[in-house]
């Protein structure tokens, strides 16, 4: 169980894919009180804390909640998109620990990424945080979501860059159609999320190394079924416990004990024909239900064994289906194709300005 705290809405970025951040101005400026946030750790109970939101580096009291958090020997995962980690680890907030992880959101490739956060430079900013907290002892792994257009071989060589980058391990998962995001048409269904996360994943460099269980990803790829286990990752914000779960939100309970004994669970899940649940494959779900299947049975157990030792996954058709996207046109490319637009003549056009400009300086 992890437990999903989100002390603050308020964020730096402003996404089109977000869903945490459509709130009115005065709930955006407010902050959790810490003893509230405390609370709430302790009332779960859960061993690991993911701080979440909104963007936690600009939580007010987020160095006295990491501490307290520390000192409690929670696994503490401070979600960011880095914007501002160089700034704040070499002002000195954090101190390296075994508990303190840095999950940087890195949704693509430099173009793509920045496309996905809608501000240009983000993606270089990230990476300049994450190559500081590589350099300072922190522990650094990476996020990232996937939507409607990704390029998988382009995503491929992001997982190359983020292990020359030091990075610990990463995170991968299909976006989730949050009601409140600004941009609904982008969202992976269920058919696209196993093609995209096969094309991805078969024919794995060894080098790469996944922060998540190998039996999820096995399930991304379209290689196993599993249902939702919505209460696996219980959110606590500032509103109070989130029903049923991170993503769908049904509203709020004042208590952990209400949100688990009081919600009624067998009605979310892909199982369960919920509409909301329909094309969710997301990690904070689905990923609960993997790591409990591998404990469940010795054959289960054997299955994650053997995925752990043979993870290349070798295919020809994956190969062949990763050959065909090279032609074809993907993020704002992709974008631009539907508006009608000649993408190889903007193209053309960017690299000309790029090397008129090149010439002035």
């Amino acid at each position: 169980m992890v437990l999903m705290l989100e002390p603050l809405f308020r964020c730096n970025l402003a996404c089109a894919g977000c869903g945490k951040i459509q709130y009115p101005a005065h709930i955006l400026r407010k902050d959790m009180p810490l003893d509230e946030a405390l609370r709430a750790v302790d009332e779960c109970g859960a061993p690991m804390v993911s701080l979440a939101g909104g963007e936690p580096l600009l939580y007010g009291p987020i160095r006295e909640l990491v501490q307290e958090l520390a000192n409690r020997k929670k696994y503490i995962y401070l979600c960011t998109n880095a914007i501002l980690l160089k700034e704040k680890l070499e002002a000195g907030w954090f101190e390296p620990t075994k508990y303190l992880t840095f999950p940087v959101h890195m949704d693509g490739p430099r173009d793509d990424h920045d496309f996905s956060v809608c501000r240009e430079g983000t993606y270089d900013k990230a990476m300049v945080g994450i190559r500081t907290a590589v350099e300072m002892g922190y522990r650094i792994t990476t996020n990232t979501t996937l939507f409607e257009g990704a390029d998988p071989n382009a995503i491929r060589d992001l997982f190359d860059e983020m292990m020359d980058a030091g990075v610990e391990g990463m995170t991968i998962s299909p976006g989730y159609a949050y009601e409140a995001a600004a941009d609904q048409a982008n969202f992976l269904g269920r058919k696209k999320t196993s093609a995209l996360f096969n094309m991805l994943l078969s024919n794995r460099r060894k080098r790469w190394k996944f922060n998540q269980s190998v039996l999820f990803l096995e399930f991304l790829m379209g290689k196993r079924q599993f249902d939702c286990t919505p209460w696996g990752n219980p959110t606590y914000t500032l509103f109070g416990w989130q029903k049923p779960c991170y993503l769908v939100n049904e509203g709020y309970v004042d208590t952990f004990d209400k949100l688990m004994t009081e919600t009624e669970w067998p009605s979310y899940g892909f199982e369960s024909g919920n509409p909301k649940c329909a094309n969710c494959m997301v990690h904070s779900g689905y990923e609960a239900t993997a790591v409990d299947h591998t404990f469940t049975s010795i054959r289960s157990l054997f299955a994650t064994i053997k995925a752990m030792m043979f993870s290349r996954y070798s295919s020809e058709s994956a190969a062949k289906a990763l050959e065909d996207e090279k032609s074809k046109p993907h993020g704002p490319e992709a974008h631009l194709v539907q508006l009608g637009l000649d993408v190889d003549a903007l193209k053309t056009a960017k690299k000309t300005a790029a090397r008129e400009a090149a010439t002035i300086a």
